[in-house]
C-alpha cells in the first residue's frame, strides 16, 4: 500500500511509471475476474432494503457477483446489444443496480439515469444516448419509477428491450403478499419488449462471456450531470478512467478486509467509481443501506448502528449529510471507522470539529466531478488535512488555475494563492469528448490539454487546492464580483445554522445583490432577522453583506445532497418581483419561475391587461428573463 502524505509522494508515484503500466488488468471484466479468483468467498456487495440494524439483507460473494455480471452481460448481448450500444438503467439502489452498471459497461456502454428525473428528462437522455435497452423497476407500490419510464419510452422509440427488476423479491411474509396484491397496473404506451431481468439471466451461462472482452480503452459509460431541472448534459467515461478511480483508492487506502458503506445513489459517479470500482480493485465490501441511501426512511437514525453492524471502515458523505448525522447521538461502536470522505462543497470548520469529536475520525475532504470520471484531489490520508481545502491532486492528475476566454484560450496562469478557474487533466478526463453533445465541448480545453471545470479556486504554497465557488455562481453586484462562499462561511459560524446557500437576488440598481437562505438546527428559535444581524456583523466586506435572509424548514437539495441553488434563485426572483408589483399596487404576479433550455430561469407573469405597459416597465428594469402568461 502506497504512502500519500505530501505532494512529493504523488510525484514519486507519477515518476515510477505511466498510469497505463500500472494496470495489470485493462478491462472492467478482467479486473472483476481477478478479484473473484483471489477472494471468491469474501463479501462483495450487500443490499439492505430497510434501515434497521437487524433487518434482512442480501449479500453476494465475489464469485457470486462475477457469475451474475457474466450472466447479465451475456443476456444483453443475446438481445443484440453490441459493444458500441447503450444500456440505460433507471433504478434506486439495489443489487440489480450494481449488476446493471457492471454488465452494461462490460458488454457495451452503460447509462445510469436518476429515477427522480421527470419522464421528459428521462426520455431526452434516452434519445441523446441512443439507448437500445433499459433496466428499470417493475410496477411497485410507493414508487412511480415504472410509470415515469412508461411515459418516457413514448418519446424514445430507440429503446427495444426493457429488463424489469422486481424489488418485491427482497420482501418476505405478509409484506411480500401485500406488495404483490397492491402492485399498480400500468397501461403500456410503448412497443419495447418487456422481460424479467432474472428470467433473461437464468437463460445464460455464468461460465464465461459469450463475446470477446475487448482490451481497448473505449467509452464504457455515459453519466448525466446536473440536478433536478433542465435537460442534463451527458458526459462520456472511458475504461481507463473508470479503472483509475478504483486503482487510486486501492493503492493508497483500501484492502480486501475493508468495508465501504454506500448511501449515495448508483446513478452518481461517486457511488459507481470511488466506491464500487475501489471495491473491485481491492476486494473490499460495499454495503448499500435502503434504495434511497441517505434519503431512506430511518437511515440517519440508524446510521451509527449500521456502521457497527457491518464493521464499516470507510464512510462517504456530503456536508448536508454530515450535518444531519450530527443531529443524532453516536449510539453504537464505530471504532472500525478509519476514514470519512466528504465532497461536493467545502465543509464548515465547526462541523469538521463536531464530527471528529463525536466519532474520533478526521474527515478527509476531496474534490471530483462527473466530467473527470470523478476523482481529482483529496486531503492526503497520511498527511496534513487542511480544513476547507480539497487537498492535493491524485496521482497522474495535474491542476492549473487559469483565466480563460470564452473560446478556451488562456489569458493567464494564476500565481500561487490567486483565484481563477480550476482546469484539470488526468486519466479520467476525455479530451475533446467530454460530452456527447459536441457543441458543449467547444472552448472547454485550454492549451488543448486541460479541461475547464467551471469551478473557481486557488492553489496554496503547499500545493493544496481551495475551491472558492462556481464561476456561474458569482454574485455580481454593480460589476463587483462576490464569492458566495464568503457569505456562506460567515453565516455557517452561527451556532443554530446547519445549512446556508447564498445567491444573488435581482436588483434594479445593482443588477443583483446578495441574499441568503438558511436551515436551522432542530428546535432552534432563531429568526431570519437574527441571522441577518449576525451576518452583517460577521461579514467584513460591506458589498457582500446579504440584503435579505430567509429561514427555510428544509433546504432544497440535489439527489446527492448538494444545496440546489437554482431553486433558491427561483424563490428569490419570485419574491423580489412580487414585492415590487405590490409596492406599485399593480395586479400582476409571478406564479412560477420555470427552466428554459436556452434562456435559463424565466419568470412567468400573469395580471390585468390594462396594466401591461407598467408591468413591462418594471420587468425591464431587472436583468432577468420573463414572459407573460396572460398579459398579452
Amino acid at each position: 500500500m502506497g504512502k500519500f502524505a505530501t505532494l512529493g509522494d504523488i510525484k514519486a508515484v507519477n515518476n515510477e511509471m505511466p498510469f497505463t503500466e500500472r494496470l495489470d488488468q485493462k478491462t472492467i471484466y478482467s479486473c472483476l475476474l481477478k478479484t473473484a479468483l483471489k477472494f471468491p468467498n469474501r463479501p462483495a456487495i450487500t443490499f439492505q432494503l430497510e434501515s434497521g440494524a437487524k433487518k434482512s439483507f442480501e449479500t453476494y460473494s465475489w464469485k457470486e457477483l462475477l457469475d451474475q455480471v457474466t450472466k447479465l452481460a451475456n443476456a444483453f448481448r443475446a438481445v443484440g446489444i453490441g459493444q458500441k450500444d447503450v444500456v440505460a438503467y433507471i433504478l434506486p439502489n439495489c443489487n440489480e443496480a450494481v449488476l446493471a452498471f457492471l454488465a452494461g459497461s462490460v458488454n457495451g456502454i452503460v447509462n445510469p439515469i436518476n429515477p427522480l428525473l421527470s419522464s421528459e428528462q428521462i426520455s431526452a437522455i434516452l434519445r441523446e444516448t441512443g439507448a437500445k435497452a433499459i433496466v428499470t423497476l417493475a410496477p411497485m407500490v410507493k414508487t412511480d419509477v415504472s410509470q415515469k419510464v412508461n411515459e418516457a419510452l413514448q418519446g424514445a422509440p430507440n429503446v427495444k428491450t426493457v429488463f424489469e427488476v422486481d424489488l418485491v423479491r427482497y420482501l418476505s411474509g405478509l409484506k411480500s403478499l401485500i406488495a404483490k396484491i397492491a402492485r399498480p397496473k400500468i397501461d403500456r404506451k410503448h412497443s419495447a419488449k418487456v422481460v424479467s431481468i432474472w428470467d433473461a439471466m437464468w437463460a445464460q451461462s455464468s461460465g464465461s462471456l459469450s463475446f470477446k472482452d475487448t482490451q481497448e480503452d473505449r467509452v464504457a459509460a455515459l453519466f448525466h450531470t446536473g440536478g433536478t431541472t433542465g435537460m442534463p448534459k451527458v458526459a462520456q467515461h472511458r475504461v481507463y478512467g473508470m479503472l483509475f478511480n478504483g486503482w487510486t483508492n486501492a493503492h493508497f487506502i483500501m484492502k480486501e478486509n475493508d468495508c465501504l458503506i454506500c448511501p449515495l445513489p448508483m446513478f452518481h459517479v461517486f457511488a459507481a467509481y470511488p466506491i464500487l470500482m475501489t471495491c473491485i480493485s481491492s476486494g473490499s465490501h460495499m454495503v448499500m443501506p435502503t434504495p434511497q441511501g441517505y434519503r431512506g426512511d430511518g437511515v440517519f437514525k440508524n446510521f451509527w448502528k449500521l456502521i457497527e453492524r457491518w464493521q464499516v471502515t470507510f464512510l462517504v458523505m456530503v456536508p448536508t449529510a454530515a450535518t444531519q448525522l450530527m443531529q443524532y447521538k453516536v449510539d453504537a461502536d464505530v471504532s472500525t471507522l478509519r476514514y470519512a470522505l466528504c465532497g461536493s462543497s467545502p465543509l464548515p470548520v465547526e462541523l469538521f470539529k463536531r464530527f471528529q469529536e463525536a466519532t474520533g475520525v478526521e474527515i478527509i475532504e476531496g474534490y471530483g466531478m462527473t466530467e473527470a470520471t470523478c476523482l481529482i484531489s483529496v486531503n492526503p490520508p497520511d498527511g496534513e488535512k487542511k480544513i476547507g481545502s480539497v487537498g492535493l491532486p491524485y496521482p497522474y492528475t495535474e491542476i492549473k488555475i487559469l483565466v480563460c476566454n470564452d473560446n478556451g484560450s488562456i489569458q493567464k496562469e494564476c500565481a500561487v494563492g490567486e483565484v481563477g478557474e480550476v482546469c484539470v487533466v488526468n486519466p479520467g478526463v476525455t479530451l475533446h469528448g467530454t460530452y456527447t453533445d459536441e457543441s458543449r465541448n467547444k472552448g472547454l480545453y485550454p492549451d488543448d490539454r486541460f479541461m475547464r471545470t467551471g469551478d473557481l479556486g486557488r492553489i496554496d504554497k503547499d500545493g493544496y487546492l481551495w475551491l472558492t465557488g462556481r464561476a456561474k455562481d458569482l454574485i455580481i453586484r454593480g460589476g463587483h464580483n462576490i464569492d458566495p462562499s464568503l457569505i456562506e462561511d460567515a453565516i455557517a459560524g452561527h451556532e443554530d445554522v446547519v445549512a446556508v446557500g447564498a445567491i444573488g437576488q435581482p436588483d434594479v440598481k445593482s443588477g443583483e445583490v446578495p441574499c441568503a437562505y438558511v436551515q436551522l438546527v432542530n428546535g432552534s428559535r432563531a429568526t431570519g432577522e437574527d441571522i441577518f444581524g449576525f451576518a452583517n456583523k460577521a461579514i467584513g466586506e460591506h458589498a457582500a453583506r446579504p440584503k435579505y435572509v430567509e429561514v427555510l424548514s428544509e433546504m432544497p437539495l440535489t439527489n446527492v445532497g448538494k444545496i440546489f441553488k437554482p431553486e433558491l434563485r427561483k424563490m428569490a426572483i419570485k419574491r423580489v418581483l412580487n414585492e415590487h408589483f405590490k409596492s406599485d399596487s399593480l395586479p400582476a404576479n409571478v406564479e412560477i419561475v420555470k427552466d428554459d433550455k436556452k434562456l435559463g430561469l424565466v419568470a412567468c407573469v400573469s395580471g390585468a391587461q390594462e396594466e401591461k405597459d407598467k408591468v413591462k416597465k418594471i420587468l425591464g428594469s431587472y436583468s432577468i428573463h420573463w414572459e407573460f402568461k396572460d398579459l398579452v
